[in-house]
């Protein structure tokens, strides 16, 4: 799971005149501002052309923020080796750059290095202590390394500081293609936990439902753990029993 950042695409617009009258309307002779580089290769970056961004952020000028952007497009093309050159040569440049210590940790975290992965998220979190979405990647990693406990916290942790924080990042997608289904369906249950915790039931529901259908196999929890002691007295939880009844 691999959470990046970059700064937002800036979207190009164009004005269009309206008729109001029979005047005629003057030309616009006003100078169209140029896109810089940076600018130009977020732009492809929004449209995965990756390469193409590489090229022109390279163009820019030499800063933390230009080489991270490099090595996030290296990352979306799996080039995990460049990628890692690029964020460790954006931490030369400014050492307390969190979105570059963090991306750092993705990086041991796709090379299967989960202790380091979470030794930079711990790092960046020094740095950016409000940042759910590194409190989440450190889930994720302790989560990689069967550290449930831990796991949890840090979601918890993740989900005060961003409510959305679950839903609008997609790197989970890769944590659960790397698990077997055994995991992903207590990867699915300990979310259900955070967010019941939290009192969000609706995404609790859905996410205990998740873990049943892909054959949660410590039952009993469902009826032990206190998270779920308000859950437990809804007609749409009893309705989850239901999928299979050895949960009683």
């Amino acid at each position: 799971m691999v959470s990046i950042h970059f700064s937002s695409i800036f979207a190009i617009g164009l004005a269009l005149g309206a008729l109001v009258s029979g005047a005629e309307i003057p030309p616009d002779t006003s100078p169209v501002p140029q896109l810089t580089p940076e600018r130009r290769g977020d732009i492809l970056m929004a449209r995965k052309m990756f390469r193409e961004a590489i090229d022109l952020y390279k163009e820019g000028p030499d800063s933390a923020v230009t080489w991270n952007k490099v090595g996030i497009a290296y990352h979306q093309l799996l080039d995990i080796v460049d990628a890692k050159k690029n964020y460790e040569h954006a931490l030369k440049l400014r050492p307390d750059y969190s979105e570059a210590v963090n991306n750092l940790g993705t990086v041991f975290y796709a090379q299967k290095s989960y202790r380091r992965a979470i030794k930079q998220y711990k790092k960046a979190l020094v740095l950016a202590p409000k940042s759910a979405s590194i409190y989440s990647n450190l889930g994720t990693a302790y989560f990689a390394r069967k550290n449930y406990k831990e796991a949890a916290d840090a979601y918890e942790t993740a989900l005060s500081l961003d409510p959305e924080v679950f839903e609008h990042r997609s790197a989970y997608g890769i944590l659960l293609q790397e698990r077997n289904v055994n995991e992903r369906a207590k990867f699915h249950y300990y979310l259900a936990k955070t967010y019941a915790k939290a009192g969000v039931n609706d995404r609790a529901l859905l996410y205990l439902r998740k873990a049943l259908e892909e054959g949660f196999t410590e039952k009993k929890k469902l009826m032990q753990d206190s998270e779920f002691t308000l859950l437990r007295t809804t007609a749409e939880f009893q309705q989850l029993l239901t999928l299979d009844p050895r949960v009683l």
